[in-house]
């Protein structure tokens, strides 16, 4: 059924095509492009036997997507995707019901290219059309596509479809229009803050309309001054600090993607709180804002608690010494490296008046310090005693107080100054009977 494709697109290698099947779709759009697609979509004769085929031949898994309409999907082991669906009773009428032109055409195996709107002629102007109004006006959700099509794709909006897209976004505003499943508004944004160039894209869904749809939060911002160090309004610096982020670290994972965007979400209220005077707990809100943004977007219970304790954490004091260092690495190890990657973004995207190049400077030298003490211990020390041990050595009972000396107890291992059993004996035990610091009790009581 399947044979290989090597003769028919060069770029196209290590693939199989199915017989009489059509290349669809975004796929089809890639490989005229001369890129390789992440994902393919098939129209063919049989779904069920040519993604089953397919799994066969390259050693991946086939399932049906939806066994009453005979989609199925075929997962490899390089993290490519298959998806395969009945060959249309016409095919022009099918691609003439899709989103936009350069999406809106089909290749056979013979390069026979099925182009009813004009979508290659778009291609090589690198030009974004829809294929109709009213098909956006049938899914809304294609109005973000199209800001994610714009960034991701590097071509330019037409006239026309940016005007549509304006539309769908006052109809969506108004009501005139049901909103998208969160699910798929969700994916559109974390394609978009896949890519590079991400913080563009977000002022572009501001400037079309649908940020006020999608992250209304983040548009408290807007002309909300900072000064001293920051030469943006918090909604400026906060796509600023996606872009020095992704300037810095193209790998960063996208939970921390998302708290770049949205380490100051909490400033505009925070500020309105203090009468305008102050930002203070902006951290702490704005974790509890991203928790509430992501959920709604219905991201990932770990993704979106892995977010919002990098916002919580972005504000934390930089060491001063190489003491400090070992503390901050044993507290935060948890959100290490990604918390000194925000730190160092939300730095870079501040260029107000009261930074300076020695400022900076000195900013990178205790993330340096802190990267030092991580490299020199990567991993917490073993435990010296456990929580057992220490009801027995203090005669206690089981409750908070085993665990405040057991984090006591991990933290002077961490910093050096207890190094075997009989060492964390005598340190239980004069922790046990002296007052404790001020930074021991706060410690504690974490």
């Amino acid at each position: 059924m399947f044979r290989r494709s090597h003769a028919v697109f060069s770029q196209f290698p290590k693939e199989v095509w199915p017989a009489g099947g059509l290349l669809v779709g975004g796929a089809a759009r890639d490989i005229l492009r001369r890129v390789t697609p992440g994902d393919y979509d098939w129209a063919v004769s049989d779904p069920a036997n040519s993604a089953t085929a397919l799994a066969r031949a390259q050693g991946g898994s086939a399932f049906p997507l939806d066994q009453e309409r005979g989609y199925w999907r075929v997962h490899l082991p390089d993290g490519v995707q298959h998806d395969f669906v009945p060959l249309p009773d016409d095919l022009n009428a099918d691609l003439l019901r899709r989103d936009f032109t350069v999406n809106a055409m089909a290749l056979d195996a013979a390069r026979h290219l099925h182009d009813p709107t004009g979508g290659q002629a778009d291609l090589r102007a690198r030009r974004l059309r829809m294929v109709s109004a009213q098909n956006v006006y049938t899914d809304p959700l294609r109005a973000w596509r199209a800001a994610r099509f714009e960034i991701t794709l590097g071509f330019q909006i037409e006239a026309a479809t940016e005007q549509t897209v304006r539309e769908v976004a006052a109809a969506l505003a108004a009501g005139r229009l049901r909103l998208p499943a969160p699910e798929r508004v969700r994916e559109e944004m974390q394609a978009l803050l896949g890519h590079p160039d991400a913080a563009r894209g977000i002022l572009r869904l501001e400037e079309l309309g649908l940020l006020a749809l999608t992250l209304p939060e983040l548009r408290e911002g807007i002309g909300v001054a900072q000064g001293g160090f920051h030469h943006l309004d918090v909604f400026g610096h906060g796509a600023e600090t996606l872009h020095q982020l992704l300037a810095r670290f193209a790998d960063a994972p996208l939970p921390l993607r998302w708290a770049a965007l949205l380490h100051d979400v909490g400033k505009p209220r925070a500020h309105a709180l203090s009468g305008g005077q102050n930002f203070y707990g902006h951290d702490k809100l704005g974790a509890e804002m991203t928790r509430e943004v992501l959920a709604r977007l219905k991201l990932s219970g770990d993704d979106t608690a892995r977010a919002a304790s990098l916002v919580d954490a972005h504000m934390l004091r930089l060491p001063q010494n190489d003491t400090e260092a070992r503390r901050f690495v044993h507290r935060r190890r948890a959100l290490l490296p990604d918390l000194l990657a925000l730190m160092l973004a939300d730095r870079e995207a501040a260029r107000g008046p009261s930074s300076s190049p020695a400022s900076r400077h000195a900013y990178a030298a205790a993330l340096d310090r802190v990267l030092a003490a991580l490299e020199d211990q990567p991993a917490a020390p073993k435990p010296l005693l456990t929580g057992s041990q220490i009801i027995a050595l203090l005669d206690i009972e089981p409750g908070p107080r085993v665990g405040q000396a057991l984090r006591a107890l991990n933290e002077a291992a961490a910093l050096g100054s207890v190094k075997n059993p009989q060492e964390a004996r005598e340190f239980v035990q004069n922790w046990a009977t002296g007052p404790p610091s001020d930074e021991a009790q706060a410690q504690a009581n974490k």
